[in-house]
C-alpha cells in the first residue's frame, strides 16, 4: 500500500455534514477536551492522558461566548470562538448574534469588546466598533445598536459610555448621550431608550443612576426617577419599567434596591418587595418578574439569590430554585427560565452556573451544559440558547489539579484525585497500578499528603504511600523499587533530605541514597542503573556539577559525567545513545549551545546537534525521527517558531509543523503518532485551544466522527482521479483497518463500518491503494 496522502474533506450523513472536522497537522484537535487553568504536567499511557497542574474543571474548549442546544445542551463548536468575557448578547433578526464584553478577537479576528456573528457562524468582516472600554449593555431598534459600558471610544467616535452604532456599519451615528459614569443596562420603549448605571448626568441633563433618552436626538427626557445609588439592572413590562441596583430611595420614596416605574410619567407604582442583598438582574414573563442576585430574603420570603415575584403585588411566588451562588443573568423562555450565574446547585440539582428551571415548579430540567465558570449573560432564539461570560469550558467536570482524559476520545474519565494544591510532576509507578504526583499541596481526596502522593492508576484513591515531602517536587522517575523525587525541599518524614531523594515504593521513608543538591533539582531521567539530573544546583554529591549531572541509583554518587551548562537545566530526554537537554543556558558539553543542546550520553560532549532556541526550552517528546521540543521560544532549528517546534534529529532543523501557542508549553507526550501538548496557552493561530492540545503527526488528513445510527457514512473524497485509495478507520490511532477501497474519484462515496461496531467514535483517512 502506498503511504502517499489523499483528503478526505468532509463527513455527510443523508446529504448533511455531520459532527465531522478534518486534522490537518498544524491544528488542534476541536474535540478534546481542555482544562480551565495550566498545566505543568502530562502523561500518556494505557490508553489515558493524566493531566497535572493548577485548573479546577475539564471539558470542551469554547471561549467565553457559545450558543448551545436548546434541548441537548451541546455546544455549537462550529462557532467563533471569544477570547475574553461575554457581558451581553442580542439576536441580529437573521440567526446572527451581536456580542459585548471584554475581549479581543473573536474567531481569530481583531474585535475589541464588540462583535457580530451572522447567522451562518462566520464573524461580519465589515462591523468592527472597537471600543475602548467594557461593552456591557445591547439593545437594538430596527438598524440601530444602542450600547452601555465603560468606554470613551467606539465606532470611531469619542462617545462616553454610551453610543448607538449602525448595525451595518459598525460606525457610531450622531446620538451622543454623554454619560458621566459607567451604564449598565438598557431598555428600549417606542422611541425612548432607557438607561441604567452610575452616572450623575447623561443626554445633557443631571440625572442620577437612572434616565430616559430620546432614541433619536440623544437629549434626556423629562423622566427622572433620580435613583440615589447605582442601578444595575432594568426590564420592560408594557409601559412599566422594573429597576434593580443598590439604590434605597427613587423618585423620593423609599425603595430597597427594587422598583416600579411609570415609562412615561415617571410615577412610582405601590410595588416594594424588599430585599437582605444584591439585584443583578431582572427577567419579566407575563406576570412575573424573575430576579436573580446575592440575597437570602426578598419580599418577606427566604429566597436564596432567585425569586419570581408578582408584577403587582410584588409579592413572592412559590417558586424557589435556591442557587447556591450569585445569579448574575435570566432568560424567561415559555414554561423555562435560564439562569446563569456563579453556583454549583440550583433547582435542587448540581449544575456547574447554568440551568433550566421550570418556571412554575423551579426545579431544574435535565438540560445541563456544565459550564466552567460562571455565565453573565443569556438570549434564547428558537433552538439555541447563546450563552456568554467567564466561562472557557463546557459540558464538562469538576477536576482540582488532576484530571485523566481519554487519550483517544478526549474526555474525562472517572479518575478524581481531586488534589488541594498545584501539580508540577507525575510518573507511573512500575507495574502501572499507581500514579505519582508531586507538587505544592496539602490534601488529595480528603487526605493529609504533603507536596506527594501515590493513587490508583484507576480510581484515583489515595494509596497509604505518605513520604511528607517539606517543599516542592518538581521531578519524579520510578525504578522497581523506589521513587525518585527532585525539587526544592529539605527534608522527607523524618529525614534530612535537601532537594532529591530516592522512598522506597513500599513504605514511603527515604533511603539511605541522599546526593545532596544544593540547590533546586527541576527534571529527572532514569536510565538502567543512572539517574540523570537536571536543575539549578553546583553541587551535588559533594562534587562541582553545574546544573546537569549523573548518578548512580547504587550510591548516590556523582559519576565522572560533566556536561557542565552554564545555566539552568529544565528538562532531559534520554534516546539510544543520546541526552536531549532543554534550559536556559548558553553553553553546555563543552560547546555554545543556546538553550537546547544533545550531549553524548558516554562523554558528556555536546553532538553536533545544534537548533539554537531563542529563549528558554521545557520539555521534549520524541515521535519517529523528530524531536518535539516546547517553552518559551519565538525561533529554533532556524525559523521563527512559537513556543512549540518539530525538529529533524539528525540535523537539528525545524520542520514544517507550527502551531503557534500564544503561550508557554510545560509538558508534552506522544501515543501513536498523535502530539499531546500542555502548558499556560489559550489558542493556536486563530484556534482557540486553552491549556491542553492534541496533534495529528501521522501525515495523513482524517476526520473524527460520531457513529451515525444506521451506521452509514458517506465520506467526500479530493485526489487525483483514475487513480485507487484506501479509507482507513481506527479507534486508537494505533491500528488501522482498511474498509472500502475505490476508484480514485472526486466526491463522496458510502460505506457501513462493521470493523468497530457500537463504538460512538471513530477516525478516518484516505490513503493510496495499490
Amino acid at each position: 500500500m502506498k503511504t502517499y496522502n489523499w483528503i478526505i474533506s468532509s463527513l455527510l450523513l443523508a446529504g448533511h455534514v455531520f459532527s465531522i472536522q478534518s486534522q490537518p497537522a498544524n491544528a488542534p484537535r476541536r474535540d478534546y477536551w481542555v482544562t480551565d487553568g495550566p498545566v505543568f504536567a502530562m502523561m500518556v499511557t494505557n490508553g489515558i492522558a493524566y493531566l497535572g497542574g493548577s485548573f479546577s474543571y475539564v471539558g470542551l474548549g469554547t471561549g467565553n461566548g457559545i450558543p448551545l442546544d436548546a434541548v441537548s445542551g451541546t455546544p455549537d463548536l462550529d462557532f467563533p470562538l471569544v477570547n475574553g468575557p461575554v457581558m451581553t448578547v442580542v439576536p441580529d433578526a437573521t440567526g446572527g448574534w451581536y456580542i459585548g464584553g471584554s475581549f479581543s478577537t473573536v474567531g481569530g479576528l481583531n474585535r475589541t469588546n464588540l462583535a457580530h456573528i451572522r447567522g451562518d457562524k462566520t464573524v461580519d468582516p465589515t462591523w468592527n466598533p472597537s471600543a475602548n472600554g467594557n461593552v456591557l449593555s445591547l439593545v437594538i431598534v430596527g438598524n440601530v445598536i444602542y450600547a452601555g459600558g465603560d468606554f470613551t471610544r467606539i465606532g470611531g467616535q469619542a462617545r462616553n459610555r454610551v453610543a448607538a452604532l449602525d448595525a451595518t456599519t459598525g460606525t457610531a451615528i450622531s446620538w451622543n448621550a454623554n454619560a458621566s459614569g459607567t451604564v449598565q443596562s438598557l431598555a428600549v420603549l417606542g422611541s425612548r431608550i432607557f438607561v441604567g448605571g452610575s452616572f450623575t448626568n447623561i443626554g445633557g441633563q443631571a440625572r442620577a443612576n437612572l434616565a430616559s433618552l430620546d432614541a433619536v436626538t440623544g437629549n434626556a427626557t423629562g423622566w427622572n426617577p433620580n435613583a440615589n445609588s447605582n442601578v444595575t439592572a432594568i426590564a420592560m413590562s408594557g409601559t412599566t419599567l422594573f429597576a434593580a441596583g443598590s439604590f434605597t430611595n427613587l423618585g423620593g420614596q423609599p425603595r430597597a434596591s427594587l422598583a416600579a416605574l411609570d415609562a412615561y410619567t415617571g410615577i412610582l407604582a405601590n410595588w416594594q418587595p424588599t430585599t437582605d442583598g444584591s439585584i443583578s438582574t431582572l427577567a419579566v414573563s407575563g406576570t412575573t418578574v424573575f430576579v436573580g442576585g446575592s440575597f437570602t430574603n426578598i419580599a418577606g420570603q427566604p429566597r436564596l439569590n432567585a425569586a419570581a415575584l408578582n408584577t403587582t403585588t410584588g409579592e413572592a411566588l412559590a417558586w424557589d430554585p435556591s442557587a447556591s451562588g450569585q445569579v448574575m443573568t435570566l432568560a424567561a423562555s415559555g414554561n423555562l427560565v435560564y439562569v446563569g450565574g456563579s453556583f454549583g446547585k440550583i433547582g435542587g440539582q448540581i449544575r456547574n452556573n447554568l440551568a433550566a428551571v421550570d418556571a412554575v415548579t423551579g426545579l431544574a430540567t435535565n438540560w445541563n451544559p456544565s459550564m466552567s465558570s460562571s455565565v453573565r449573560t443569556l438570549s434564547v432564539i428558537g433552538n439555541s440558547v447563546y450563552a456568554g461570560g467567564n466561562f472557557m469550558c463546557v459540558g464538562g467536570q469538576l477536576r482540582n489539579n488532576a484530571a485523566a482524559l481519554d487519550a483517544v476520545t478526549g474526555k474525562a474519565v472517572s479518575w478524581n484525585p481531586d488534589v488541594k494544591g498545584k501539580i508540577y510532576s507525575m510518573a507511573l509507578s512500575a507495574n502501572n497500578l499507581n500514579v505519582y504526583l508531586g507538587g505544592s499541596f496539602t490534601n488529595a481526596v480528603g487526605q493529609a499528603r504533603t507536596n506527594l502522593v501515590s493513587v490508583d492508576a484507576t480510581s484515583g484513591a489515595v494509596t497509604d504511600w505518605d513520604p511528607n515531602v517539606n517543599g516542592e517536587v518538581y521531578a519524579l522517575a520510578v525504578s522497581t523499587n523506589a521513587v525518585y523525587v527532585g525539587g526544592a525541599f529539605t527534608s522527607v518524614g523524618t529525614q534530612a533530605r535537601t532537594n532529591l531523594a530516592a522512598i522506597d515504593v513500599a513504605t514511603g521513608v527515604a533511603t539511605d541514597w541522599n546526593p545532596r543538591a544544593d540547590r533546586l533539582v527541576n527534571t529527572l531521567v532514569l536510565a538502567g542503573d543512572v539517574l540523570y539530573v537536571g536543575g539549578g544546583f553546583n553541587n551535588i554529591s559533594g562534587q562541582t556539577r553545574s546544573k546537569i549531572a549523573a548518578l548512580t541509583t547504587a550510591s548516590g554518587e556523582a559519576t565522572a559525567w560533566d556536561p557542565f551548562s552554564s545555566g539552568d537545566v529544565y528538562s532531559l530526554t534520554v534516546s539510544d545513545r543520546t541526552i536531549y537537554v532543554g534550559g536556559n543556558f548558553t553553553s553546555i558539553g563543552a560547546q555554545f549551545r543556546t538553550n537546547i543542546a544533545a550531549l553524548d550520553v558516554t562523554t558528556g560532549l555536546a553532538t553536533d546537534w545544534n537548533p539554537n532556541a531563542s529563549r528558554p526550552v521545557y520539555v521534549f517528546t520524541l515521535i519517529g525521527d523528530t524531536v518535539y521540543a516546547g517553552g518559551e521560544f519565538s525561533s529554533i532549528g532556524g525559523q521563527p517558531r512559537l513556543r512549540m517546534a518539530g525538529l529533524n534529529a539528525s540535523n537539528g532543523l525545524a520542520s514544517a509543523w507550527n502551531a503557534k501557542p500564544n503561550g508557554a508549553t510545560y509538558a508534552m507526550s506522544s501515543f501513536g503518532n498523535m502530539l499531546y501538548t500542555a502548558g499556560a496557552f489559550s489558542s493556536f493561530g486563530t484556534q482557540y485551544q486553552p491549556s491542553v492540545a492534541v496533534f495529528n503527526q501521522s501525515g495523513y488528513s482524517w476526520l473524527a466522527a460520531q457513529t451515525p445510527s444506521n451506521g452509514m457514512f458517506r465520506l467526500r473524497i479530493t485526489g487525483n482521479p483514475g487513480e485507487n485509495y484506501a479509507i482507513q478507520a481506527t479507534t486508537n490511532f494505533l491500528n488501522w483497518t482498511s474498509i472500502v477501497t475505490n476508484n480514485a474519484v472526486n466526491g463522496s462515496v458510502s460505506f457501513t463500518d462493521t470493523n468497530t461496531p457500537n463504538l460512538p467514535q471513530r477516525f478516518f483517512r484516505a490513503v493510496g491503494a495499490q
